[in-house]
């Protein structure tokens, strides 16, 4: 770890009494504690390019919008935040939006709380292994919801074919208000809004031949 300021940004006393001693290896090092979101601006005024390690769970920031904005009002600041509990929306909101947080649990082994702590001393991203396939499970979780099934596969190709929503509902014994669910589904998964956008993916999935329809 290079010699920096730090600031402890976590209520829990054992936590941050342990972080302190950890940090306090090096006797360059200068540590700072903040109680609450106002103290930790107080102190980034002073100590702009600081590295925050911060519980955001149990902190007092509203939500991630107002860290963010923190953030970003300090961009020279970086960040490692260390909780029990992080969902997979909330890290890749973050990571996503600024190069200057790393994330870990705090039942990380002791190894990835010191890759953090040197990766946020270098500005670059660090994600510990529970973090890092938090985000890949749900990656994988959304991939598998858009995938059609095999009835709105058909529904796709009889759209595309310019079969209306009456012709399909009888072709399928169903009934209009059932077709216009699978569509308005169809078109979620797909990020369509048109008949016409449902003839070119057809069209690249392979679903038509260009001879089948006229255009």
């Amino acid at each position: 770890m290079r010699n920096l300021n730090y600031i402890i940004a976590d209520n829990q006393e054992l936590t941050s009494f342990a972080l302190q001693n950890l940090l306090k290896r090096d006797e360059q090092n200068v540590v700072y504690r903040a109680s609450d979101k106002a103290r930790l601006v107080e102190l980034l005024k002073e100590h702009e390019s600081a590295v925050v390690l911060l519980d955001y769970t149990l902190f007092d920031f509203i939500d991630e919008d107002q860290l963010l904005i923190v953030a970003e009002r300090f961009s020279l600041s970086q960040w490692v935040l260390l909780s029990d509990d992080l969902t997979p929306q909330f890290i890749r909101r973050v990571i996503y939006s600024s190069h200057q947080f790393c994330v870990l649990y705090k039942d990380s082994p002791l190894s990835e709380v010191l890759q953090a702590l040197d990766a946020a001393s270098r500005h670059t991203r660090y994600l510990s292994q529970r973090a890092l396939e938090s985000i890949i499970i749900q990656q994988h979780e959304e991939a598998e919801s858009s995938v059609l099934t095999a009835t709105e596969m058909e529904i796709v190709k009889a759209i595309a074919l310019g079969k209306t929503t009456k012709e399909i509902a009888a072709e399928r014994f169903s009934s209009i208000h059932t077709i216009n669910t699978h569509r308005k589904n169809i078109f979620r998964k797909l990020g369509i809004n048109t008949a016409h956008e449902a003839v070119k993916y057809a069209l690249r999935a392979g679903l038509i031949n260009p001879s089948e329809f006229y255009i």
